[in-house]
Order: structure tokens, then C-alpha cells, then sequence
């Protein structure tokens, strides 16, 4: 019987905070698919911190219906009748576009309205990775690159498009032989993978952490140096890091936020682009007047348009990138398994993604 893995609506006292349990469902195997659909027998879906948002009610939409995790890959098994790329696609594994309502358009969503992701929310309540099958229209899915597993597969969508979007587009004059770029908080699946597109561009990259370890493995993926963010002044201890010829950042990508754009005044060109893809640390960010006379460029930027994921997936195939994948678990019946992943991510002690194997 197939399975899909959601959240339980769960009564909470006043006061306490919300945090809702998963829960294991068996469902029908979907009807075949119809016009230009695809079947797809998923086989690994990845964790993203949206899902622990969704299951601490702090994302807009959230559904007790939708499979969770917005990231999977899986096999297509059947296309619908008139697929222009059933045969292209039947028996092959490919890994599901994470979101919905943006075609092309470089600046952003073309209406923000209909603008979503998919996985744990509605209105597509049939959509999600944390399940067996799911239906998909044929124009949903890319191809997986050749040289990856259904794991690393899964590890790709929203992080990759996120880190592509960021770097690629947001921060793209860096994006280039001999550049140096800040990635901060390395260890999470967004700030790997654009240490490894930046590296595969031939810029030179740096990186914080508050792990040793972690800055050690950074360096092992090809960035050159990296200081721990525990440290107080260790935008001086980074200073001292770049190299004479260019003794300057060209670009900043951060998924923190905090006081990031005080820290980096002093570190970044005249010009100098961050490009923020997240604020955990907090929903508020200091803009000093030392950053409008540097002409500093703060760039908000989130996952991605479907040509940009198309674009991200084709770069992965051609300089051969394997997305790092901190630790999987075998099973969706294995709900305690997934559980310890969900605290792993929730404690920040991943080094890549964590998936689930289907």
C-alpha cells in the first residue's frame, strides 16, 4: 500500500508552542495520469527548514492533507496520453520542480499571487515528496544528471535553485575566475552548493561557521579559508584571510542575516553585492549609512524561475557537482528515523542535506 508522510493537527495550550507531530498515512495509488502527466514512483525526498516551519506553523498555507518536503526525485513509470515527453521520460529518473507560478521573468515571480511551493501546503494538496507516487505535469520535472544517485537527486531542487539564483543571477559579476564570495553559515544545503558553484566558476571562496569541522570540510570542497562567526571580530580575522592582489570581497551570500551588513562594510568592494536568501537569526537586518556610501547592494533573493531551475540543473550535469548529503534514512514508515533528521535539522548539525529514502 502506498504511504504518504504529513503533520496531525494537534490541539496546543495557550502559551506553549506549536509544533505539529508527523503522520504516517496509507493512500491509494493515483489514477493513471492524464494528458501531458506523468507518474512518478518517488524514490528519495530531502528535508528543507520550511518543513520545520510548516510543522511549527510559521509558513503561510500550511495543509493536514499535503505530503510533506518540496524536494524529491524519483522514477517516471507512466505518462499520460498525449506526452510529448512520455518517451523521452518513461524509465528514467528525474527530480520534481519545487514550486509553481514562476515561468521566466528574471526579477521575480510574474504574479506573486500564484506564486507557491509545493510539499506540506495547498492548494495542490496532492503535491509533496514525502509520499510513494505523485502525478505531475510533464513540464515539472527535469531529467536527473547522469552521473547522481536518486539521493543526491533529491538533495538538488530548492537548495540548488536557491544557491544558483543567489549567486548566478543575484551576485553574477562574482560569479567569475579569480572573484572572491563570502558564503556564510556553511554546513546548510543552500550555502554548500553555492560554495560549489562558485567553485566551479573558478571564484575564490570563503566561508564562516561556528564548527571547525565544518570550515575543514568546506576547504575539502575547494574553499579557500573560512573563520568561526563565534568569534567577535572575525570580520577582521577574514580581512586578514584575503589575498594581497585582491584584498577585498566581491560579493557576499547569506542565509542569516543579523548584523551580516555591518560586519561586511569593511570587507566588501565599493559596489559590492549581498545577496540575502534568508534571515534566521532574525526578520530585521541593520542598513547603516556606511553601506549607501560604499554603494552596496543588499539583493533579497528566493528559490528561483523555471528557466533558472532548468539553468541550475543543467550546470550540475556539466561540471559533474555532487550535492553534499549529510546523512539519510531508509523507509517513510520509519517515522522515528525521520523525526531524528527533523531534530538534526532543527540543531543545525547537518553538514549538506538529510534525506529520506523511499
Amino acid at each position: 500500500m502506498p504511504h504518504a508522510l504529513t503533520i496531525k493537527h494537534k490541539r496546543t495550550k495557550p502559551g506553549t508552542a506549536c509544533y505539529y507531530p508527523l503522520q504516517l498515512r496509507s493512500v491509494p495509488r493515483p489514477s493513471p495520469p492524464g494528458p501531458g502527466q506523468l507518474l512518478v514512483k518517488v524514490r528519495a525526498a530531502a528535508l528543507n527548514h520550511r518543513d520545520v516551519f510548516i510543522r511549527q506553523n510559521l509558513y503561510p498555507n500550511i495543509s493536514f492533507e499535503a505530503p510533506l518536503f518540496s524536494d524529491a526525485c524519483g522514477e517516471v513509470v507512466e505518462a499520460g496520453p498525449g506526452s510529448s515527453r512520455g518517451a523521452e521520460l518513461v524509465g528514467r529518473l528525474v527530480v520534481l520542480v519545487p514550486f509553481r507560478g514562476w515561468a521566466a521573468d528574471p526579477a521575480g515571480p510574474e504574479d506573486w499571487a500564484k506564486f507557491s511551493t509545493i510539499g506540506g501546503v495547498g492548494p495542490d494538496t496532492h503535491l509533496g515528496g514525502a509520499q510513494s507516487y505523485v502525478v505531475v505535469d510533464e513540464a515539472e520535472v527535469e531529467p536527473l544528471p547522469a552521473h547522481l544517485s536518486a539521493v543526491e537527486g533529491a538533495a538538488l531542487p530548492s537548495a540548488g535553485v536557491t544557491a544558483y539564483r543567489a549567486l548566478l543571477t543575484k551576485a553574477a559579476a562574482a560569479a567569475q575566475p579569480g572573484r572572491n564570495v563570502l558564503v556564510t553559515g556553511i554546513g546548510g544545503g543552500v550555502a554548500l552548493q553555492v560554495l560549489q558553484l562558485a567553485v566551479a566558476v573558478g571564484a575564490r571562496v570563503f566561508v564562516t561557521s561556528g564548527s571547525e569541522a565544518k570550515i575543514a570540510r568546506a576547504k575539502e570542497l575547494g574553499a579557500v579559508g573560512g573563520v568561526l562567526y563565534t568569534r567577535g571580530e572575525w570580520h577582521q580575522e577574514l580581512a586578514r584571510l584575503l589575498p594581497e592582489d585582491r584584498p577585498f570581497l566581491d560579493a557576499l551570500v547569506d542565509g542569516a542575516g543579523g548584523d551580516i551588513v555591518v560586519r561586511a562594510i569593511p570587507l566588501l568592494r565599493p559596489g559590492g553585492v549581498i545577496s540575502c536568501y534568508g534571515m534566521t537569526l532574525g526578520p530585521v537586518m541593520d542598513w547603516p549609512m556606511q553601506a549607501v556610501m560604499k554603494n552596496i547592494e543588499l539583493r533579497g533573493t528566493t528559490l528561483g524561475s523555471r528557466v533558472e531551475f532548468k539553468e541550475f540543473v543543467d550546470f550540475i550535469a556539466l561540471h559533474g557537482i555532487h550535492p553534499v548529503v549529510s546523512r539519510s534514512v531508509k523507509g517513510l514508515d520509519c517515522v522515528e528515523a525521520i523525526e531524528e533528521l527533523f531534530e538534526e535539522l532543527k540543531a543545525g548539525k547537518q553538514f549538506g542535506k538529510l534525506v529520506v529514502e523511499i
